[in-house]
């Protein structure tokens, strides 16, 4: 019984010890192989701090349109999250539209506002959905207005405090998170600060 123990431990670890060798060569082969193609392996963390990839999401503009956040790569992106009984959101929409009018082509930049669309204070999807047009005309806003109906974004960016905003880099990497409204200024320093 005793020898039958020990015959047992050796061949476990015999196994334990070709199965690490197998997947050194395995590692090994995927590192020559992507070395080969020229190819580096894309290891983004997904979160919320400066350097890393924001979650991704798709929302439906006010105008009918499906947006996705990671296919706005290669721009700098400008993510505001807010609502229209918001008093510093709507302080805050004027100079981000000035900001858009003036600098956003030349800087390579899209402001994209999610709407907190479950947060708004009407009854009725038609009735929210009614506010954030009549808020849209009112500011004369020309920026996408996405609807986030369900709230996933929100939660996703975990967004307690409105307006929060997120300046994320032309390469994909958030550089900056801002709660509470900002001006012209504010916005084209922190999008010069960014690649």
């Amino acid at each position: 019984m005793k020898k039958n123990i020990g015959l047992l431990i050796v061949v476990l670890l015999v196994v334990a010890m070709i199965g690490t060798y197998v997947k050194q060569q395995i590692d090994k082969d995927r590192e020559i192989e992507t070395a080969s193609l020229g190819k580096e392996m894309d290891e983004r963390k997904i979160g919320l701090n400066n350097g890393d990839t924001p979650p991704d999401f798709t929302l439906t503009s006010l105008d009918g349109k499906n947006v996705t956040l990671s296919e706005l790569r290669g721009k700098k992106v400008v993510l505001n999250f807010w609502a229209t009984w918001c008093p510093p959101c709507k302080a805050e929409m004027p100079h981000m539209q000035n900001y858009y009018e003036q600098n956003a082509k030349k800087d390579n930049v899209e402001i994209i506002a999610v709407n907190l669309t479950k947060a708004e204070r009407d009854v009725t999807e038609d009735a929210k959905i009614d506010s954030v047009m009549t808020f849209k005309e009112s500011f004369n806003l020309t920026f996408p207005i996405l609807l986030d109906q369900k709230n996933s974004a929100g939660l996703a960016y975990q967004v307690i405090t409105i307006p929060t905003t997120y300046f994320i880099d032309s390469n994909g990497y958030i550089r900056r998170a801002i709660t509470g409204p900002m001006n012209t200024e504010m916005l084209k320093s922190y999008v010069d600060a960014m690649d």
